[in-house]
């Protein structure tokens, strides 16, 4: 695939295995893409296959919420 359909591809595994919305999902993947995560992928095709777009979308869903726990956790307890 493109490196552009392997964007989308990773952008509509987390909407669909963590469902967040088109819109957070797409901001999730520019981010990583601005830090440099995909810069391997845009270079070598090889790396742009289903099994490595649900790795990294796991990866992208797990950076999140390790930047951002305390989205997940309830405050003032």
């Amino acid at each position: 695939m493109t490196y552009e359909e392997y964007l989308d591809e990773v952008t509509t595994l987390l909407t669909e295995l963590y469902k967040l919305s088109d819109a957070a999902a797409i901001k999730h993947v520019m981010r990583a893409q601005a830090e440099d995560f995909f810069t391997l992928h845009d270079d070598d095709p090889a790396m742009r296959t289903q099994e490595r777009a649900e790795q990294d979308a796991k990866t992208i869903f797990a950076q999140k919420n390790k930047s951002r726990p305390e989205a997940f956790h309830k405050r003032g307890k």
